[in-house]
């Protein structure tokens, strides 16, 4: 009875004495770095919160004070003056964007004849900066006749997202044993079946961490949404944003519950697929 008792306090010692589970100077040194960081992220939020919950005298009076009778009528203030519309069309566009993206990704880092050249030509894209292509590509858009479409935002979001998709894709897709592919041809699969039935499935990983990416460029663009777009019908919320500021006085409640808005999705896909982004992000660092 006494060595029954004895063993738990000996494999609690034994554990105590592991080197993971003592708190090294290095450590704390870097907890305390990533609190301060987790600081200086979250705190600006908060700040566009707590804003977005006061008046306009309020937020003059006080700027950095927490509001005394929280004015959630400002959320629903935003939403009736466009943030709804505009909230749509980001959907709309970034959903778009991230199944066109992700599709043409994938296929064109697939094992085929010819990937390689693809790649290279892929990885070209990257020196290409969007702003530096901004006039062609304002006359493209007027010579394909799609100026003030969803289109015009659609296609140079997906084909500006391909480059660094197909880079994190292709580094995933080389990570997966070829003998599996060659099992499932030598039962009767074709290349579609292969791509399809094996890579997507065990590329989950890297698949959601290119959603976020992609959702996170296409839903927070702000340059061609103000230059390709000139109805309110298609505006995104980047661009729609502008319109609830008004020339003599802007009612900032309503303009930061509307900023809220506008974050919210982002933050919210982020928690969901935070253990798969991180999976993503590792995944294929081996080989590539």
């Amino acid at each position: 009875m006494e060595k029954a008792a004895t063993a738990p306090r000996e494999i609690k010692r034994k554990r105590s004495r592991l080197p993971g589970n003592k708190m090294t100077p290095l450590m704390a040194i870097i907890i305390v770095l990533l609190f301060i960081y987790f600081l200086l992220v979250a705190y600006p939020l908060f700040w566009m919160i707590c804003n977005s919950l006061k008046s306009y005298k309020e937020i003059y009076k006080n700027i950095w004070a927490m509001p005394k009778s929280p004015l959630w009528n400002n959320y629903a203030l935003a939403w009736q003056r466009g943030i709804s519309k505009y909230f749509l069309n980001s959907v709309l566009v970034t959903g778009s964007t991230i199944v066109g993206a992700i599709l043409v990704s994938a296929l064109a880092s697939f094992r085929f004849r010819g990937n390689q050249l693809i790649f290279i030509l892929c990885m070209g894209g990257m020196m290409l900066s969007p702003q530096v292509t901004l006039i062609p590509l304002y006359k493209i858009i007027q010579a394909l006749h799609i100026h003030n479409t969803y289109l015009a935002l659609i296609i140079p979001y997906t084909a500006y997202r391909i480059p660094l998709i197909v880079m994190l894709i292709r580094s995933h897709f080389l990570s997966i044993p070829k003998e599996i592919e060659e099992s499932a041809i030598l039962d009767g699969c074709s290349s579609f079946k292969v791509f399809y039935n094996i890579f997507l499935p065990m590329s989950k990983p890297i698949l959601l961490t290119c959603t976020i990416l992609t959702a996170y460029y296409a839903w927070n663009e702000f340059l061609y949404a103000i230059i390709f777009i000139d109805s309110d019908k298609f505006r995104t919320i980047p661009a729609g944003l502008m319109n609830l500021r008004d020339a003599l006085q802007t009612d900032w409640g309503v303009l930061l519950a509307g900023m809220t808005i506008s974050a919210a999705p982002l933050i919210i896909l982020f928690l969901l697929m935070q253990k798969q982004f991180i999976r993503g992000m590792t995944a294929g660092s081996v080989k590539g």
